[in-house]
């Protein structure tokens, strides 16, 4: 089944999908912490994290810009969990707290109205660049926490998947960036039919079917980056998803669409999410390379950054050429990145913690 994107009202949506098959997301959806579980992986990494030790007190505000929106509580709880934890230590400190969006963030701080912006996806080069044509050096990026691996909006785990009936199991970034793109910047081949990933009979010659994200999307982007190393040269026969937005106010999510696709195509290969899978589609491990090793997603593989897939959220700051970063920028941060701060990610949930070795690299940029 072909997917044909067209714009209507200013809404980019989907054509020729049949009605019948789509699951359907509320427009607005509540957003509710959902607490890691007592012996969870992630409560087990946090609990080996050092306590926050300040060296100085902090008096005064912390402006805070960025991921969240303006009408609901996208970050709110969280960020409250920080502050509550924060000021326990800093009891005349306080976050002033602007989360109108991540494209909010960068800008913030350029123009001087911010001290730290919260990211809700990585560093876009366009943001950077912007900031360093005004301050005259770059951007400096905190990675905060980890991606879920399966909640909506919040960074879940990009996935490959296939028909329960194609015999492969697993996959590599080269052999993605070998059927995604067309510059196979990480191998020396193009593929295209299944008889090129080892599959044999009657799968030899079948063509690989591609489906995902649309690439003018925030999903597309990333895998631009972290599977095709930047180009934006795609496969041609790529059929892309975008969210349709229903009169009656559900999305039918772009996620669900993909494996709802890949359900009724046996010779197909999907990126999407965990959540959206039925009986009727199959996750591969994934790895870097063809050597290995392949690894499927869970709380662990991804707090490690053991999948090559995994996503981290970070904080911006301007930290200046000599090494000066505001002195509540990094007391919010180092505490972020603590013992104390990584519990209030696990109380909130949605998000994952880092791992003790990936919080202790962000606190030498700060140091």
């Amino acid at each position: 089944m072909t997917t044909r994107r067209a714009v209507l009202g200013g809404v980019v949506t989907s054509l020729g999908l049949p009605a019948m098959a789509q699951r359907l997301t509320p427009a607005v959806q509540r957003i509710d912490p959902r607490p890691q579980p007592p012996g969870s992986v992630a409560v087990r990494v946090v609990a080996t994290f050092p306590p926050y030790r300040p060296d100085r007190r902090f008096d005064g505000p912390i402006r805070l810009w960025g991921h969240g929106n303006r009408k609901l509580p996208w970050m709110h709880h969280l960020v409250d969990l920080w502050q509550e934890g924060f000021r326990r230590f800093h009891p005349r400190a306080r976050l002033d707290v602007h989360l109108y969006g991540t494209s909010s963030g960068i800008p913030a701080l350029y123009n001087g109205l911010g001290d730290v912006a919260l990211l809700g996806e990585e560093i876009l080069p366009d943001a950077a660049r912007a900031f360093e044509r005004v301050k005259g050096y770059p951007p400096t990026g905190v990675e905060l926490m980890t991606g879920s691996v399966d909640i909506r909006n919040f960074d879940f785990a990009q996935m490959i998947f296939v028909h329960r009936d194609n015999p492969l199991a697993r996959i590599s970034l080269v052999e993605l960036d070998a059927i995604l793109g067309v510059e196979h910047r990480r191998g020396d081949r193009i593929i295209r039919r299944w008889g090129e990933l080892g599959l044999r009979g009657r799968w030899a010659e079948r063509p690989i079917v591609p489906y995902s994200w649309a690439i003018d999307d925030s999903f597309g982007f990333y895998l631009q980056n972290a599977v095709l190393l930047g180009s934006h040269r795609w496969n041609s026969a790529l059929r892309e998803f975008a969210h349709i937005n229903n009169p009656d106010g559900t999305i039918y999510d772009h996620g669900q669409q993909i494996l709802d696709a890949l359900a009724k195509d046996s010779g197909g290969l999907a990126v999407s999410n965990i959540r959206y899978a039925g009986p009727d589609v199959k996750p591969l491990a994934l790895a870097h390379t063809p050597a290995g090793p392949f690894v499927t997603v869970d709380q662990a593989s991804l707090i490690e950054q053991r999948y090559p897939l995994a996503r981290t959220l970070p904080a911006v700051i301007d930290r200046r050429p000599d090494g000066r970063i505001d002195p509540g920028a990094r007391a919010f941060l180092q505490f972020v990145l603590s013992r104390e701060g990584q519990e209030a990610i696990n109380r909130d949930g949605r998000y994952l913690p880092l791992s003790p070795a990936a919080a202790e690299r962000q606190r030498r940029v700060l140091a």
